[in-house]
């Protein structure tokens, strides 16, 4: 059998043919490799994991400089801040001249200490259901609270307060007016005219949106609403944090020219001042870090008392308290003894007071229940008009809005050889 054979010609035209495929091939898959190793060094990949990290820290660090402009420029746009608590009050929350954490100063654009004005509104209605009673309408009080960063560690604190007194008339008072120094958390310093910090419900409940009730208890009422208190004094406050690692525990120390004047229920134009001496107001108070919202307390004040037409008296105040205020569940209990001896004669009375207020909190809603007792001796020369008070009070608070409520509550006062009082109340409170 005879194999097939090709001319040489063929066989060299088939090899040529043969090398230009290969090589085309050749050049096309080099020409691919080198387009997808361009792409691959688009975004060159780091090193090690230390550029990661850094380029991941550089990209957090610009969010967080673009997040305190915006807060800033929502600042100076007049965006409203939050009410400030008592500490916050007392000059511990940051510099006038040197710029915040969120990149603004205390200064406006004059140059001029920046001032902020909160404050608290109430509307009322009441109805006494004795036979001499009627209804009567209030617009209550105005409070205006002023503050101001003067300095890195100096600030200043002002409460005016507008109430409608009888027939609605109008009367302006300065409540507290303070230079505040606050080096550290350790040590607050305020001068002026300041809320003496008498038990808990003094220190710290001023505006009326800020109290569960309508009313505070009798025992810290106002001096000129028949209060038998000092609520007022005028000198030099300090306080601050003791260490004490999760007791919690901070002093209160008080000195001035006390004011405790105030009006008899019986005859409101007859008023007691006492302003002949220094007061004295130590206090100690423990916060423990294991149950927030836990505090317990007692304070002692002292003071010299000389009131027109009575000899000199001794006067010691004595304050314990135990209060709980949580997300949804508030106690509140007080207890103190007020004793008043006469220098040189030998005589001495005690008056006594005391309140406990549960509140529960359900959605909206917060009904509330206090009892209260006072007793002043019959024959205790600046409080005979007080005698003995007690009784319970029943109410409820509904939050219309974030700063806005309405209270509704019944109380009754049992009084010694007088006749009980029942008093049915509706306000309207709010914050601004």
């Amino acid at each position: 059998m005879k194999l097939f054979q090709l001319s040489p010609a063929v066989v060299r035209a088939v090899c040529v043919q043969a090398r230009t495929i290969t090589i085309t091939a050749a050049l096309l898959f080099m020409f691919a490799m080198a387009q997808f190793a361009k792409a691959q060094q688009v975004t060159p990949a780091p090193e090690n994991n230390n550029e990661v990290i850094k380029q991941l820290s550089k990209r957090v660090e610009e969010l967080e400089a673009r997040l305190k402009e915006l807060e800033a420029k929502r600042e100076n746009a007049g965006a409203p801040a939050a009410t400030p608590s008592p500490d916050q009050e007392a000059g511990k929350d940051g510099a006038a001249d040197q710029a915040r954490p969120d990149g603004t100063t205390g200064r406006s654009s004059t140059g001029m200490p920046r001032l902020r004005i909160h404050g608290f509104g109430e509307l009322e209605l009441g109805r006494s259901f004795e036979k001499a009673g009627s209804n009567t309408s209030t617009l209550g009080e105005l409070a205006l609270i002023i503050t101001s960063r003067l300095s890195n560690k100096l600030s200043m604190l002002g409460d005016v307060e507008f109430e409608a007194g009888d027939h609605n008339k109008l009367s302006v008072g300065i409540e507290r007016l303070l230079l505040q120094y606050s080096p550290s958390d350790y040590f607050n310093l305020s001068a002026g005219r300041y809320f003496t910090r008498i038990g808990y419900y003094n220190s710290v409940h001023r505006g009326t949106w800020l109290q569960t009730t309508a009313e505070p208890p009798f025992i810290f009422s106002h001096e000129d609403e028949g209060g038998i208190l000092p609520n007022h004094n005028l000198g030099v406050s300090a306080n601050g944090n003791i260490p004490s690692g999760q007791l919690g525990l901070r002093y209160i120390v008080e000195a001035g020219a006390a004011h405790t004047s105030r009006s008899t229920l019986d005859k409101p134009e007859r008023t007691i001042d006492e302003n002949n001496s220094v007061a004295f107001n130590l206090g100690l108070i423990a916060r423990p870090d294991k149950i927030p919202g836990l505090q317990a307390g007692f304070s002692i004040y002292r003071d010299r008392i000389a009131a027109e037409g009575l000899p000199k008296i001794g006067q010691t105040i004595m304050a314990v308290h135990l209060v709980y205020q949580g997300r949804k569940f508030e106690m509140l209990n007080e207890a103190l003894m007020l004793r008043h001896a006469s220098l040189g004669a030998g005589r001495v009375w005690n008056t006594t007071g005391f309140y406990t207020q549960l509140a529960r909190q359900f959605g909206k809603y917060r009904p509330y229940f206090r009892y209260e007792y006072t007793n002043a001796p019959r024959s205790e020369p600046l409080f005979s008009d007080v005698g003995r008070r007690n009784g319970p009070m029943f109410g409820i608070r509904y939050d219309l809005a974030e700063f806005v409520a309405f209270k509704a509550q019944y109380q009754r006062t049992l009084r010694r050889l007088l006749t009980p009082l029942n008093d049915l109340m509706f306000q309207l409170s709010f914050a601004f």
